[in-house]
């Protein structure tokens, strides 16, 4: 009986603490879209402060995404699983790309990508801190931006992203608000260059 008792209490206490790596692929399979505000900051090396930023971001698998910066800048991100647009109001210009594999190994592709996460990434579980549990992805295509990237959850909610560049700089992204599988329209996904900004790209 007390063998019995034990096996179940440990079948518990693994439900109950998944790690990262299983909170991520949960994460994947249960939100085929989302949307939440998010606050970014980028602190150099030494840990100051660097930049902040404010907005909104939303998501629909495969491969399409929209970042909506409103302060302090607007500046606009968004893909429709074909090309990607980046529009940037100061200085009235729109970079447009195939999307191909230029998110490969980016936050992007953990978050929009497919259900192949492993193709493009090195998961290790990271375990709890700050009420969260957390994950390393580490890109295989060392041809990125980011040498590595945590991932925090509450739950099976993404609450936290942290990018390290390979300058020493780390990006933390705060997500609030979050809703799983919200309808959101495919124009969201669109993109259409104000009339007089430079096009840079295809």
């Amino acid at each position: 009986m007390r063998i019995i008792v034990l096996y179940l209490a440990l079948v518990l206490a693994n439900a109950s603490h998944a790690g990262g790596i299983e909170r991520l692929k949960a994460f994947v399979v249960g939100a085929k879209t989302a949307e939440a505000d998010f606050t970014q900051t980028v602190s150099d090396k030494s840990g100051r402060i660097t930049q902040q930023a404010s907005g909104k971001m939303m998501f629909a698998r495969p491969g399409k995404f929209r970042w909506d910066y409103v302060a302090p800048y607007e500046q606009v991100i968004v893909s429709d699983g074909v090309k990607l647009w980046l529009y940037d109001a100061d200085l009235d210009q729109v970079s447009v790309k195939s999307l191909g594999d230029v998110v490969a190994g980016t936050p992007a592709a953990l978050l929009a990508g497919d259900n192949a996460i492993e193709k493009y990434f090195s998961l290790n579980n990271a375990g709890e801190s700050g009420g969260l549990e957390w994950l390393d992805a580490t890109p295989k295509n060392r041809d990125t931006t980011f040498e590595r990237i945590r991932m925090g959850f509450r739950g099976d909610v993404l609450v936290q992203m942290e990018l390290y560049d390979y300058f020493g700089q780390r990006t933390t992204l705060k997500l609030s608000r979050f809703s799983r599988n919200p309808l959101i329209p495919l124009s969201r996904f669109k993109f259409t260059p104000p009339q007089g900004a430079d096009i840079i790209g295809d």
